[in-house]
């Protein structure tokens, strides 16, 4: 029996709820009519009643058999939202989280009050805090990577939105030049032995954008040590909840004058600012 554009988005929304709770179902579900058919709401406000040709609900049914594995929606997508711009995102690049805007929010703050020129975003993955800085100020903003699927994906992204970026591949600070200002990173920082507890989504994200070793710590102390030694003036981290108090420790064993933790709106420790 045909199926009408109401019923699809109900039917669907109860298939996701099987396997997420009754309000995220409903939200996805609106998301793939939106994002993925096109079916703006004010359309469906017209057409629900509208019978769905046969192609749209195999590609609904094909969609959900790879969403019920775990697959993320974005993957399925191929692109997302940050800051208002689509990105694209592969299984090479970790998915954009709202929280990292905080970080993008710090940065731009920070930043304006130290009156920088350049900036670096070390391990940019899709490359959404660099093109997010270099659209949002007139800076000279470069980026690195160690992967290099991450970064055709950063490049890629970088020239659909139109931002002029310096890529590097490499590790941490490695590829960059001198002189460094501001150092921005949104690095692994989730501890190894939490892996069997996590959602069964982040097992279809790159295993070496998430975890890092002693805790979750080791990529953003090696981090906060190398910009300290390269004399940059600031250095900005996305880090895990919990993580706050160690790490401004370490950042003022390392040498650097002030540390200080921003809280995200759940009221966990996010952002770990470090100035010289």
């Amino acid at each position: 029996m045909p199926q009408t554009f109401q019923q699809l988005r109900l039917d669907l929304a109860a298939a996701l709820a099987g396997f997420l709770e009754p309000e995220e179902a409903h939200a996805e579900a609106g998301l793939w009519f939106e994002d993925g058919l096109g079916c703006s709401r004010s359309w469906m406000a017209v057409h629900q009643g509208g019978l769905v040709p046969p192609e749209v609900v195999t590609q609904v049914e094909v969609w959900l058999q790879r969403r019920r594995t775990g697959e993320p929606w974005a993957y399925i997508l191929g692109w997302t939202l940050f800051r208002d711009r689509r990105f694209k995102v592969s299984p090479a690049t970790l998915i954009p989280r709202p929280e990292t805007e905080l970080l993008v929010e710090a940065a731009l703050d920070i930043g304006k009050r130290l009156n920088v020129g350049r900036c670096v975003d070390v391990g940019t993955g899709s490359g959404i805090i660099a093109v997010s800085l270099a659209l949002e100020t007139n800076w000279e903003v470069s980026a690195s990577d160690l992967s290099p699927g991450a970064l055709a994906v950063a490049r890629e992204n970088a020239e659909t939105l139109g931002a002029r970026i310096t890529f590097h591949e490499g590790s941490l600070l490695d590829p960059v030049p001198e002189p460094l200002e501001l150092v921005v990173a949104n690095l692994p920082y989730v501890d190894p032995a939490d892996q069997p507890g996590l959602q069964r989504e982040l097992a279809f994200e790159p295993a070496s954008a998430l975890f890092a070793p002693e805790r979750g710590l080791a990529l953003s102390q090696a981090l906060l040590a190398q910009a300290r030694e390269r004399r940059a003036p600031a250095c900005l981290l996305e880090i895990g909840a919990g993580q706050g108090g160690e790490l401004c420790r370490r950042a003022l064993g390392l040498g650097w004058s002030k540390a200080m933790i921003h809280q995200d709106f759940a009221g966990h420790d996010r952002i770990l600012v470090a100035l010289r």
